[in-house]
């Protein structure tokens, strides 16, 4: 059967250097393509030029068998090639029914039909159950509820290939199961789908074939039933993965160096108590909206808050970042991209910035600045072809391993890490958890906030679990299991594992 869309042999340079060789890659109508890879394997780019955002730097994409060029991703469209990008393609200032309809607005003579677009877009809207209002502004939205407006923009372009770069990497569960359930709709009614995800178990779940890539070409491609979850990740870094998570400190008995107590940081946790010791790794689990990220914004002063906070035993208060930054208490954010990191900055001046403040009137030292950035590529692996690379050309894996290079430049005593590793493929995964491990065996303090419970258990000495804004009990060293964190998650199991109140602040 002849591919709906095909790469034949298709290279890519930037400049001097060449990132992708000689990809081939047959997308079939209604069947499920997952594109996988680690970081910086390609995969995006290969995407691009699927979708006519960028151009081929030789070899031939052929749809239905013939030879085509798309000059721009609108002539792709035309041709019912459709993209999600990894990244928000939306305008923040404008409403959901703007941006489902930008571009394509519905219209009668000069005028807009405002009523029909409203409606056509509460339907899309509804299709993936998402709640946003249609006269709500992108800018006011949740990250899953802006992917969820994505998928719905998307869908209803009616796609003969829908391209997907991942897609699930901000989504609940849930919302992930209902984007599922419109790719098998849209399989069953002959759609191709390419799909990119780091969660090899939903590349399992919904994928029919799989191709795997790793610097910039195929090493595999064939039925995914064919192959496991474990060989999947071994075939994307090439190398054998059985030690993904290090080694946990045999106890955590240093001293307390953060006692919380009462935290409220109104309208999103309240009653927050917690004791973090010397060289530990702390977990804090939940569902989303339990109030995990803004309680620990609260404590980082990223968020307006009240409550008892002492470091190393002594009294503090934190009313800002600027104030935890200069008690050793650092946060780094889970939104890398618009809360992190400087995308139109380099490398150097990402990390060196909090490394080597700017003075008015004052020459930089630019060997100072180089000799930081030396520092930060060695420890923390950053790989970029060129070290004068903006940081938003870093791939998602680099990003992360340079937002942590940059926090650490604070030389912090506290590190709180909220998803340390969302978006990021399973290599990179490894060396986060291990640079985390290595932090903590320094003496670092770590509070590893996460969604992913495998990442919770593998990585931390403890966990404590949140549920509608507040504590509901912790588990420790062998007895972190998902039942456990699960039961706690869900109300299930508070009165019989939560500390009682006079005990909540002591281990």
């Amino acid at each position: 059967m002849t591919p709906f869309l095909a790469l034949d042999n298709v290279s890519k340079s930037f400049g001097p250097i060449e990132v992708l060789h000689g990809i081939s890659l047959q997308l079939r109508a209604g069947e499920v393509h997952a594109l996988i890879g680690e970081n910086g394997a390609g995969k995006s780019t290969t995407m691009k030029i699927l979708a006519g955002y960028q151009p081929a730097t030789s070899g031939a994409i052929r749809l239905e068998g013939q030879a085509i060029a798309f000059p721009t991703m609108r002539a792709a469209e035309e041709r019912g090639i459709v993209m999600i990008h990894q990244e928000f393609n939306l305008a923040e200032p404008l409403t959901v029914e703007q941006n489902m309809f930008l571009g394509r607005e519905l219209r009668r003579g000069p005028f807009l039909r405002r009523a029909e677009m409203a409606r056509q877009t509460r339907t899309q809207l509804d299709r993936v159950r998402c709640r946003a209002e249609t006269d709500a502004l992108v800018r006011d939205l949740s990250n899953s509820d802006k992917q969820m407006l994505e998928i719905a923009k998307a869908l209803s372009r009616e796609a003969k290939l829908l391209i997907m770069d991942e897609p699930t990497a901000v989504l609940t569960p849930n919302e992930t199961e209902i984007l599922f359930e419109q790719v098998r709709e849209l399989r069953a009614q002959g759609a191709a789908v390419l799909f990119t995800s780091h969660k090899l178990d939903e590349v399992k779940a919904i994928a029919d074939r799989v191709t795997i890539m790793r610097d910039g070409r195929v090493v595999h491609s064939g039925p995914a039933s064919e192959m496991t979850e474990h060989q999947m990740a071994e075939a994307m870094v090439g190398r054998e993965l059985s030690d993904l998570y290090p080694d946990r400190a045999v106890q955590a008995s240093g001293a307390v160096v953060l006692r919380v107590r009462d935290l409220d940081v109104p309208g999103h946790a309240s009653g927050i108590g917690l004791e973090l010791h010397k060289g530990e790794i702390l977990g804090i689990a939940g569902m989303v909206g339990s109030g995990r990220t803004e309680a620990m914004e609260g404590l980082c002063g990223l968020r307006p808050a009240k409550g008892h906070v002492e470091i190393d035993g002594q009294a503090v208060t934190i009313r800002r970042p600027s104030d935890a930054l200069s008690r050793g208490l650092c946060y780094l954010t889970e939104d890398r991209k618009t809360r992190g990191l400087l995308l139109g900055k380099s490398m150097r001046e990402n990390v060196t910035l909090q490394a080597i403040p700017r003075t008015a009137g004052v020459m930089i030292d630019r060997a100072a600045e180089e000799a930081v950035l030396d520092r930060a590529i060695a420890d923390f692996d950053i790989r970029a072809g060129a070290r004068s690379v903006k940081a938003g050309n870093l791939s998602g894996g680099n990003q992360q391993k340079l937002l942590l290079a940059k926090v650490m430049q604070s030389d912090p005593r506290i590190l709180i890490v909220d998803e340390p590793t969302r978006g990021i493929d399973i290599g990179t995964k490894q060396q986060i958890y291990r640079f985390l491990r290595d932090l903590a065996g320094q003496g670092l303090s770590v509070i590893v906030v996460s969604s992913e419970m495998q990442e919770l258990i593998g990585l931390c000495d403890r966990v404590m679990v949140m549920r509608e804004g507040r504590i509901t009990g912790q588990v420790t060293g062998q007895d972190i299991n998902e039942r456990a964190i699960v039961r706690l998650a869900m109300g299930l199991a508070e009165a019989e594992t939560s500390p009682r109140r006079e005990d909540a602040y002591h281990d």
